[in-house]
Order: structure tokens, then sequence, then C-alpha cells
């Protein structure tokens, strides 16, 4: 006996049934989900995703005859040609056959395929990973209320009224109630009216005896009453309230080709898609800079075609300068992402580690990505920048650097950056 729920889904009433189908299907889909990043572009970073995964792997809880007891005589459900007792001939030698020709009853099954939500895709995706920075103290100890659901009452507003619920309460009093149901009545109407017709007085008074009796208890027991009403009911939850900034450096400078500005876009994408789900409310500064830097727009930001030299300090400066313009150390929670070739004016190194010194202490994270065309992590192969941070990297803790050199490493880096376990460290 095979056991599949084909209940249609209104409202998530099926809910577990997904959740736990997922959690069976774990691994074919975080490998679906890591694949999907290599071809998704920005725009599509957090929208939902089709699944495929391996039939075998979904294979139905069966019922068998027991092993224990000996018992080996059964007949499938369905058979037609068989009975019980009937012996059925053992196939001759070599039926099964082998070879490269084909058969006309073969069998097999496709993969089965099936969408990810966009919240699924974003549970799969951020499951093992976690800000690396804690929450304010000033933050932790404000808080604000949320509704949240808490179950259902009895009285409500309009508004909040489940007809699901109410009518399922209806249903229960009224069947251990034994109201009676409208077919009866209509039922025993139509025998009156035959009976009238018939002239037969003795079978019609008796139908209209009971019909009384049936149309007096419906008067009692009504379809709907004021006991079955269930309103949604809410709780006001305290939830600490947090809110963030992200500023996103980018270098602009005429070393960054497109498919470099292309791996730089992915990573702020990613990273502003998790800072979503963690607080309530996040700003995003996008900053981009060649010898000189500029707070821009998004679109500016991702497809600006200003391009000239490279001075890294002046997109630290411009971030310094905003932080002290706009976002108050007590209230904010400041994170900065920056991406580069690598490439600086030989004169700047110095002033971007006295900035970044500077910056670092202020801000609950900092991660620096390298992204470069396929070149070797090797030591030897290192750029200035790359070369000049190394040492922030042991001094500051909340400060990280990775290379990414390719589409299909942008997960991996993403993820070793914001890893669980280094939050915990």
């Amino acid at each position: 006996m095979h056991i599949v729920d084909r209940r249609l889904n209104p409202k998530s009433k099926s809910l577990g049934n997904r959740q736990r189908f997922i959690r069976r299907a774990k691994a074919e889909i975080r490998r679906a989900v890591s694949d999907a990043l290599k071809t998704r572009k920005v725009a599509e970073i957090d929208s939902q995703e089709g699944i495929k995964v391996p039939a075998k792997s979904l294979h139905e809880p069966t019922f068998s005859v027991s092993g224990s007891d000996g018992r080996r005589d059964f007949v499938l459900p369905g058979n037609k040609s068989y009975a019980v007792g009937d012996r059925i001939p053992k196939p001759k030698s070599g039926a099964g056959g082998s070879g490269r020709d084909g058969s006309p009853d073969g069998y097999g099954e496709d993969e089965f395929v099936f969408t990810l939500t966009r919240e699924e895709f974003l549970d799969v995706f951020f499951e093992d990973l976690a800000l690396p920075d804690l929450v304010k103290t000033k933050l932790k100890t404000q808080r604000t209320l949320t509704p949240v659901r808490a179950g259902y009452a009895t009285d409500g507003p309009p508004a909040r009224l489940s007809y699901t619920r109410t009518m399922r309460n209806s249903l229960a009093r009224r069947t251990a109630l034994r109201r009676p149901k409208t077919e009866e009545v209509l039922r025993l109407e139509a025998e009156l009216a035959e009976a009238e017709k018939a002239g037969d007085d003795e079978r019609a008074s008796r139908i209209r005896s009971r019909l009384e009796v049936l149309n007096r208890k419906r008067r009692l027991v009504p379809f709907l009453d004021p006991i079955d009403l269930r309103f949604r009911r809410y709780e006001q939850t305290p939830k600490p309230t947090t809110q963030a900034v992200m500023f996103c450096l980018m270098d602009a400078s005429a070393s960054m080709t497109e498919a470099l500005k292309d791996l730089a876009k992915r990573f702020f994408m990613l990273l502003y898609v998790f800072l979503s789900r963690h607080y309530a409310d996040i700003e995003i500064v996008f900053i981009r800079h060649t010898t000189r830097a500029q707070e821009v727009d998004e679109e500016t930001f991702f497809r600006g075609t200003e391009t000239g030299g490279t001075v890294v300090s002046s997109a630290l400066r411009e971030m310094q300068r905003v932080i002290e313009d706009r976002y108050p150390l007590d209230d904010w929670n400041i994170y900065a992402a920056q991406a580069s070739d690598g490439h600086n004016f030989f004169d700047d190194t110095d002033a971007c580690i006295d900035l970044l010194d500077q910056l670092l202490p202020i801000c609950q994270y900092y991660a620096y990505v390298e992204v470069s065309a396929g070149e070797s992590d090797a030591d030897e192969f290192a750029s200035p920048l790359w070369s000049s941070y190394d040492e922030l990297d042991d001094r500051h803790a909340n400060f990280a650097m990775r290379r990414a050199g390719a589409p299909e490493e942008i997960f991996a880096v993403f993820h070793d950056l914001f890893a669980r376990s280094r939050a915990a460290a």
C-alpha cells in the first residue's frame, strides 16, 4: 500500500508535507541552488527556482507483508489473472535477455521537477549562514511590538473572521445535535404532495407530523450559531528594533572589466538579500571610485560608464563622510563590502590602511572581495591591495578578505565570509 498526499494546497494547508519533502530532497536542492547562482542575473538572485530531483529519491513509504511469520501467499491489489493458491511459472532460462536490442515493455521514470518559492529558496541558500557580528547593545534593549498569530478567539472585528474555522465548528455542532438535513425535508415534502394527490389522508397526516418535528428541530438547531464564530487572534510580541546600513564600495577604474564588475555585482546582491532577512530596516549606500569617489544610485553603480585611474582611499574617505553625516554610531549597524581587482596607486596604500584602522572599529563587519580573471590564490600572485590588506586581517577580527575568479566561486566565497562557524568564533 502506498500513501501519497495528493491534496491541493490552498493557503498553504499542506505546507507541512511540502517542508518534509524538502528535507528529504535536501542534498539535491542544495546542489540545484548552488548551480542556479552560476547563471542567474543579479535581479533574479532572490526569485523562485525550479528544482530537478531524481525519481529514485522520491519513493513513497510502503506497507508490506511481514517476513517474520513465514507467510508468502498473497495477491496484489488490482490483479485480474491469478487467485490465491495459483502457481506462477518460472521464466525460462535466458528469458530476461541482455544486449543492446530495445525492449517493447521497458519502464522508467523521468526526473521530478518542482518549484521552490522565494522564501524556500532563500531558506536553503542562507541555511548555514549568520551575521558575523553582534547587534549593538542599545538596539538589543529597544523593543517594538509586532503582531503575531496566536490562534483563534470567539469575538473580534469582522475583518478577522475565519470562515473555514467557523464553518467547521458549525458542521460539528449540527452533526452532534443531529440537525435534520435539507435533503430530508425536501424528500418528505415531495412525499406529502404525492400522498395528498393520491388522497391518502392517513399517510399525509403522518408525513405532516414528521415534517413539523423536523422543522421545529431545524429552528432550534440553526445552521450558524454565534457560538460557532471564530476570529483570527493576534498578540503583540516584542522584538528587537534593529537597523543597518550597508556600504558597497566598487572599483570602477579602467582595469575593472565588465566580467569583473559582474562578479562584484553578484556578491553585493547576495549581501543585500542576506542582510534584508536579518534586519527590519536596512539602507544601502553605493560608492563608485576611480581616482575620486562618489555616492551614486543603484543604476549608476552597476551600469555607469565613468572610468579612470585607481585611488582606493577616496572611497574610504567618502564612506567615512557619509557615516558622520547620516548614520549615528549608537543607532546603526554598519556593514561594508569592498570589491576591487586589487590594483591601486602605489602611494595610496598607507592612506588606505590608516583609514581602515579608523573605520573597522565602528563597523560590524567589513568584507573585501578581490575579483580576478582566474588568477592563482598563491601569495606570489598577490595584488598590491591584497598584500597591504593582509596585515589588517590579523589585527581586526571583523575584517575578512577572499578572492573570486568566476561566477561559480561567488557562492563559496560568500558562504565562507558569512559562515555560522565564523559568526560563532
